[in-house]
């Protein structure tokens, strides 16, 4: 017959003892409330020499924010009637001029004209501005009315963003209104 030998360590010692006082103790016919084990630690643990531990930044704050771009429109040239064409009372005019979109914004359907002074000339006072990228050249195209009053005039008009601010240069036709 071979002989078993059981070795116990300190551990094994101390789960016998305490399941051996729980058994004998017969004071109390209700199990014993269960509480969590816990740990204390006394300072934190660094996983290597030199780690930083601090939080990883958000991923918001790794992306670099679009700048904003610029409105700008410059004055090319007139494509029709130049300054001071002599015209009759009441003659439509259609008048051209050729712009350039030198700023970077691309003009969309919220880009406008108005009128900045002058008389309308039978125009409505605000008007579409035709649709550009920036750098691009664009014409622009509106019909007046000469006046019925003999005499100089002089529309002038002016870009504006979609937030409704003024941008560029001005333009204007400039007529000379003859006697019938």
């Amino acid at each position: 017959m071979t002989k078993l030998r059981v070795s116990f360590t300190p551990l094994c010692w101390g789960i016998c003892l305490i399941f051996g006082l729980a058994a004998c103790s017969g004071t109390s016919s209700q199990p014993l409330p269960f509480r969590a084990p816990t740990a204390a630690v006394s300072k934190p643990i660094a996983l290597a020499t030199g780690t930083n531990l601090s939080p990883a930044p958000e991923r918001s704050s790794l992306v670099t924010p679009t700048p904003a771009c610029t409105d700008a429109l410059t004055f090319v040239v007139d494509l029709s009637l130049p300054d001071g064409s002599d015209v009759k009372p009441g003659e439509v005019l259609d008048k051209r001029w050729m712009v350039k979109n030198s700023g970077t914004c691309n003009w969309d359907k919220t880009y406008h004209l108005k009128l900045a002074s002058g008389p309308a000339m039978g125009v409505s006072e605000t008007q579409a501005l035709f649709p550009a990228r920036g750098g691009s050249q664009a014409p622009i195209r509106l019909l007046f009315t000469a006046p019925l009053e003999p005499g100089r005039y002089r529309s002038a008009w002016q870009a504006y963003n979609s937030q409704d601010e003024p941008f560029g240069d001005p333009f204007f036709i400039e007529i000379v209104v003859s006697q019938p």
